[in-house]
């Protein structure tokens, strides 16, 4: 079964017990309908909340988006300069408190921790076989959370095994992001260690989603030789591998394959309006990323995309840097100048227009069309691919000297795979030729703002990038002002 037919089964019963509104920060949920002290009872409700906790994970879409977006790789695009201001200013890095998009993000990330605290203050309730691999995931989920928090704002609040209520944010203070990292640390390993392999449900956390996850974490840390033992073990233990047909590694039809490490469920059978944003169970961003007005002959060639906000627009630059010959360009990027000429389609050009969209992404015919379509494009996220973990261990095994040759293996079989000579560069070189091809593989996948940030590449290739402050992004002013005025705010900001 997939796990979206259960988010959809169960959502109105997490509602009762975990309802966190459109607008509620962090520190402002309200009270629940049912009292959480009758509540867990049954695995029933354990399950249900847990769904609650992985619901939130489709809200990522906004993280992935403006990852792109803050980097290198993608312009903000858009219908005009003013077209959502808070992901034109993060395009610009000139982001400030005062961002609605960075405050979803905030809020959004937090809800997920809250959820997945809840399970946790009443982990020891109720007994039943199989409460540890829910209690597994949940340690998961809010690792994931608190990972991307501490990747967009630094230092947050850390709290542990109960919920963030409203009132306690005058007796809650950011934590030191090592003592954040620490606590995602222990949460990974303890999933890590109860998970299987395979799940019942497709779209559940695995083992190896939360080995890899760990590998990420340690690297993003310089752990080196912790990030390359759990990020091998994948690669010698785990059920992946690289997809043979790399053609068909981002359509809808091809979701969950043998490369899919841990992906973000979506469906288009719930719809959803502006008006609530995260209230979708469909990926956001694909919309947004779509061609502006696009148009074709129904039944024809091109009849394959819908269209979309022109947004995350790839730039020249990117686009150039694939060598001819690499098959994972089309995939990756489409060239709508060529395509439109092939299939007699016409399209708008929007704001900041490159001639280029992000292809992995982009809305696709066929589906439901539910609610506004835009908003509900079923297609999953790939948030981590076999390839990835591959170039992680390739890094952190050159990185860490711990091992050239293993490094260099990993990053070939991922080239090899892309239709390109192996490399034999060693040392510094080889670092550069993994950064490249991270760069390659993952473009329009969300990581590598946070790449160039954590290997201190950013201020070099992000234009408008001011080292000491644009590592992390802004508190949102409005929980600095909920807690007193208590909190500091990011240096520079």
């Amino acid at each position: 079964m997939n796990l979206n037919k259960i988010i959809e089964k169960c959502f109105l019963g997490i509602l009762l017990i975990t309802i966190i509104s459109c607008s509620d920060d962090f520190i402002d949920v309200p009270p629940t309908q049912e009292n959480s002290e009758d509540y867990f009872n049954s695995e029933e409700d354990y399950q249900n909340a847990l769904i609650g906790a992985y619901d939130l994970l489709q809200s990522t879409y906004l993280n992935v988006m403006l990852g792109e977006i803050a980097s290198d790789n993608t312009l903000a695009g858009g219908e005009s300069a003013t077209d959502v201001s808070g992901i034109q200013q993060v395009d610009d890095m000139i982001q400030t408190p005062v961002n609605a998009q960075l405050r979803d993000i905030w809020s959004w990330m937090f809800a997920g921790v809250n959820r997945a605290n809840y399970i946790m203050e009443f982990q020891d309730k109720t007994d039943f076989e199989g409460k540890d691999l829910v209690l597994a995931q949940a340690r998961f989920l809010r690792a994931y959370y608190y990972f991307e928090l501490v990747k967009w704002f630094g230092d947050v609040p850390l709290v542990v095994d109960q919920r963030i209520l409203f009132g306690q944010q005058f007796e809650i203070d950011r934590t030191p992001k090592a003592e954040v990292y620490a606590q995602i640390e222990q949460d990974l390993i303890f999933a890590a260690d109860i998970l299987p392999y395979f799940q019942p449900e497709t779209g559940r956390v695995t083992k190896g989603a939360a080995q890899a996850l760990l590998g990420k974490v340690y690297l993003f840390q310089d752990k080196f030789s912790e990030s390359a033992t759990v990020l091998e073990s994948v690669i010698n233990n785990g059920p992946y591998d690289l997809l043979t047909d790399y053609n068909t590694m981002f359509e809808n039809d091809n979701e969950n394959n043998i490369e899919s490490v841990f992906e973000v469920q979506y469906t288009d059978v719930q719809g959803a309006g502006f008006g609530c944003l995260q209230c979708s169970e469909g990926n956001v961003a694909v919309g947004f990323s779509g061609i502006r007005n696009y148009s074709v002959e129904p039944g024809s060639v091109g009849d394959i995309f819908k269209s979309g906000f022109s947004f995350n627009v790839p730039v020249q630059e990117v686009y150039d840097a694939f060598e001819e010959n690499d098959i994972r360009r089309d995939v990756a990027i489409l060239d709508i100048v060529t395509w439109a000429a092939e299939v007699n389609a016409t399209y708008v050009e929007g704001y900041e227009h490159t001639g280029y969209y992000n292809r992995k992404y982009l809305p696709r015919t066929g589906g439901l069309n539910t609610g506004d379509s835009n908003l509900t494009n079923p297609n999953n996220y790939r948030s981590i691919r076999f390839a990835d973990v591959l170039l992680m261990a390739a890094e952190a095994l050159n990185r860490g000297g711990i091992d050239e040759s293993r490094a260099r293996l990993y990053l070939n079989r991922v080239r090899v795979r892309a239709n390109l000579s192996e490399v034999s560069s060693s040392g510094t070189a080889l670092t550069s030729d993994i950064y490249q091809d991270r760069r390659l593989e993952l473009v329009g996948e969300g990581h590598r703002f946070f790449d160039l940030v954590r290997t201190n590449r950013a201020a070099q290739e992000i234009e408008g990038f001011m080292t000491g402050k644009n590592e992390v992004f802004p508190i949102p002013s409005i929980e600095i002002n909920l807690t007193g005025n208590r909190w500091e705010q990011n240096p520079g900001y």
